[in-house]
C-alpha cells in the first residue's frame, strides 16, 4: 500500500470520526445523550439478530425442501433457494452494520465518560462514577464479544449456501439434488450453531439493556 493510499484512508477515518462526533453532539443538543443512543442501537441489533436467526432457519428449510425434491419445476425450486440465500446475505450485512454502530457510539460514550471523571471535585462521586464505568465497560465487552462470535458463524453458513446455490444453478437435475442431500447434515449443524450463538447474543443484549436502564 503506497503513501497516498494510506493518507487517503487516514483522512477518510478522520472525516468519519468527525461526522460521528458532530452527529452525537447534535443529538445531545435536543436531549438525546450517547447512552440512550447506545441502548437504542443495542435494541436494534437485538431485533436484527432475531430476524437473522429466523432468516437462516427459513433458508435451511428451503435447502431441506430442495434435497427432498421429488418432481415438478426444479427451476422454481432453485429460485426459491436463491431468494433465501440473497435474503440471508442482506441480513448478514445488516448484522455487521448494527455491531459497527454499537462500537462507534460506545467508543464515544466511554471516551467522554473517562474525560468527565477528571472534572469531579468530589472524590466519592468520582469513585462511584468510575466503578459504574468499569462495570459498564465489562458488561459491554461481554455483549460485543457475543455479537462478534455470532457474526463469525454467519459467513461459513453463507459460504455453504452460496456453493450449493451456484452448483444447483448450473446443474438442475436429479444428480445435483443427490449431491446437495449429502451436505444436508453439515448445513443443519452449522445453522444450529449459528442460531445458538445468535440466541446467546440476544440474551446478552437483553441483559445489557436492563443494566443500562437501571443506572
Amino acid at each position: 500500500m503506497n503513501f497516498m493510499r494510506i493518507f487517503g484512508l487516514l483522512s477518510l477515518i478522520l472525516v468519519l470520526s468527525a461526522c460521528s462526533s458532530i452527529y452525537y453532539k447534535g443529538l445531545e443538543k435536543i436531549g438525546i445523550p450517547k447512552r440512550d443512543v447506545m441502548v437504542h442501537r443495542v435494541e436494534k441489533a437485538r431485533e436484527t439478530q432475531e430476524e437473522t436467526k429466523q432468516q437462516f432457519k427459513s433458508a435451511l428449510e428451503q435447502f431441506t425442501a430442495v434435497t427432498n425434491f421429488k418432481g415438478g419445476d426444479l427451476e422454481a425450486t432453485y429460485n426459491k433457494l436463491n431468494g433465501e440465500y440473497e435474503a440471508s446475505v442482506k441480513k448478514a450485512e445488516e448484522v455487521r452494520k448494527r455491531i459497527s454502530d454499537i462500537e462507534d457510539v460506545s467508543e464515544a460514550l466511554f471516551s467522554e465518560w473517562e474525560t468527565e471523571l477528571g472534572q469531579y471535585s468530589n472524590a466519592s462521586l468520582r469513585q462511584n462514577s468510575q466503578q459504574k464505568l468499569t462495570a459498564t465497560k465489562a458488561h459491554y465487552q461481554q455483549l460485543i464479544e457475543a455479537m462478534r462470535r455470532a457474526e463469525a458463524k454467519i459467513e461459513p453458513v453463507l459460504t455453504v449456501f452460496r456453493d450449493q446455490v451456484l452448483y444447483l444453478k448450473h446443474n438442475l437435475n436429479a444428480q445435483a439434488i443427490a449431491s446437495l442431500k449429502g451436505q444436508l447434515g453439515s448445513v443443519q449443524s452449522d445453522v444450529s450453531a449459528l442460531v445458538a450463538a445468535m440466541e446467546k447474543s440476544i440474551n446478552e443484549a437483553d441483559a445489557f439493556i436492563q443494566t443500562m436502564e437501571k443506572q
